[in-house]
């Protein structure tokens, strides 16, 4: 299937600028999710080749196309939902808001959004969801690999204040290393409480 093929058809509708939006790190026990959305050209002098589902390609393949992307777009935004956020609302909602967010950011703005899995918004916008939509749809793709890279990105910053975690390593899942961390130091200030609960002590970083 061509990624394209979907813009494509909602393009010969009349939509002209249809955006795609994908988030990073709903399933981690530490740091924010975060979430893009992207609007992209459609003729074929501007595709990126190489753009899918970010968790498919190295890191050094995400970085190069999240450049190009970010060269390449019509508009993009980039929002973060923080764990204090994931907490008191759960990490769906969370989601929710943060793609809203990031889409009422656009400019110029959608008039049709795409969104990958099984997502309904609260927006303005015509929108329709595509399970697997990070590897069958081009915006969605893009902004899946914007996500992942921003989201890594941070991670890594927070490894520079939180260096028993390693979140460096494993941008805050949960590995047999990250969840041995917590036992021996207890949580930081970017743990999700709700998502560390079965394991925590009670124990915080000071």
């Amino acid at each position: 299937m061509d990624l394209l093929t979907v813009e494509n058809e909602y393009f010969t509708n009349g939509y002209r600028a249809v955006a795609g939006v994908d988030e990073a790190g709903r399933g981690p026990l530490a740091g924010p999710v975060v979430c893009a959305a992207v609007i992209m050209p459609l003729d074929e002098a501007k595709r990126i080749i190489g753009v899918n589902d970010s968790k498919k390609l190295s890191a050094k393949k995400r970085e190069f196309l999240a450049e190009k992307i970010r060269e390449t777009a019509l508009a993009y935004a980039i929002e973060e939902v923080d764990e204090g956020t994931i907490d008191e609302i759960n990490i769906l909602q969370a989601t929710r808001l943060g793609m809203k967010r990031a889409i009422e950011r656009l400019s110029p703005a959608p008039d049709f959004v795409l969104t990958d899995g099984n997502m309904t918004l609260d927006i303005a916008y015509p929108q329709k969801s595509v399970v697997k939509g990070d590897a069958l749809v081009y915006s969605i793709g893009a902004a899946s690999i914007l996500a992942k890279t921003h989201r890594d990105a941070l991670m890594k910053k927070y490894a520079g204040e939180f260096p028993e975690y390693g979140f460096e390593r494993h941008a805050g899942y949960g590995t047999a290393a990250h969840i041995k961390a917590i036992g021996e130091y207890g949580i930081c200030r970017i743990h999700r409480r709700t998502f560390v609960a079965k394991f925590w002590d009670g124990r915080e970083r000071i």
